[in-house]
């Protein structure tokens, strides 16, 4: 427990480092390379398109970071009527089944909450996914994913440009670390060039997690179902597909999808209120 404590402490200021070092590389590394094509006009030029673009998904990424971390989960322990000498923690294990619980609740020990539709805890959000947070955690997941590619891309013509490399061949992308590396200790490459070439299988091993993360979860909510219940066997009513995305992405999702928002509020508090 004291380990999964300090990596939940440690996982969202390496996730939070990284992000740093991404912008600054793009901004004055990346994007004032581009600036160097005479035959391109101003308004259109490649380092201001991709410039805007850069900056549309790092804000729709980190964005929708903060959201998943402003909307903590709710403790529904506190509403529930536990009975004398019951404890939340009862639920980890199945020990006791208050009558007043929802379906699809989690006690977590590191949020010390139990969350309605209980998905995952996130170590690097050092949060619980749940139904109010899931929607901006998919839209994290899938920006986080297109911001890695375009950095992705932009390093690469770094890369090709200081270097004069060509990439046209699919090996060279997998033969430029071993070759960097031995260049680098016999002085030929600088560490200001390595960094750039390490930081580039950093971006794709990201960006391919993150996007396997979002296709996968994309999966389960077509299916109804959250990773916590899949986990434990746990059989959900069938429901049309549609109704699947509406209860994670509301009615106004595209507005969701273009800039970070709020979710909407838990089907639980809607209850309660009723």
């Amino acid at each position: 427990m004291l380990v999964l404590r300090l990596l939940n402490v440690v996982a969202p200021a390496y996730f939070l480092c990284i992000s740093l070092v991404t912008f600054v590389l793009q901004i004055f590394v990346f994007i004032p390379s581009m600036f160097r094509d005479p035959s391109t006009t101003p308004l259109f030029s490649p380092a201001l398109l991709h410039g805007a673009l850069f900056l549309f998904l790092s804000a729709n990424a980190l964005g929708n970071y903060v959201l998943v971390i402003q909307s903590s989960p709710e403790d529904l322990g506190k509403d529930l009527n536990l009975g004398e000498g019951a404890e939340v923690a009862d639920w980890l294990d199945g020990n006791k089944s208050p009558g007043s619980a929802l379906p699809s609740t989690h006690f977590c020990r590191l949020c010390a909450r139990v969350t309605q539709r209980h998905d995952h805890h996130c170590f690097f959000t050092g949060n619980c996914i749940g139904s109010r947070n899931m929607r901006n955690f998919i839209m994290f997941c899938l920006y986080t994913s297109l911001a890695c590619l375009d950095s992705l891309v932009a390093g690469m013509a770094y890369i090709s440009a200081t270097l004069s490399m060509s990439f046209a061949d699919p090996l060279a992308f997998l033969t430029l670390l071993p070759h960097s590396i031995s260049q680098f200790f016999s002085g030929a490459l600088l560490s200001s060039e390595m960094f750039v070439i390490l930081m580039l299988y950093l971006w794709l091993g990201i960006g391919l997690a993150c996007a396997g993360f979002c296709c996968h979860q994309m999966l389960l909510i077509l299916r109804g179902q959250t990773r916590y219940q899949v986990r434990k066997g746990m059989v959900v009513r069938a429901r049309p597909w549609r109704d699947n995305l509406q209860e994670v992405f509301g009615k106004k999702w595209l507005l969701g999808l273009l800039i970070p928002v709020q979710n909407v509020e838990s089907s639980y508090r809607r209850q309660k209120e009723k």
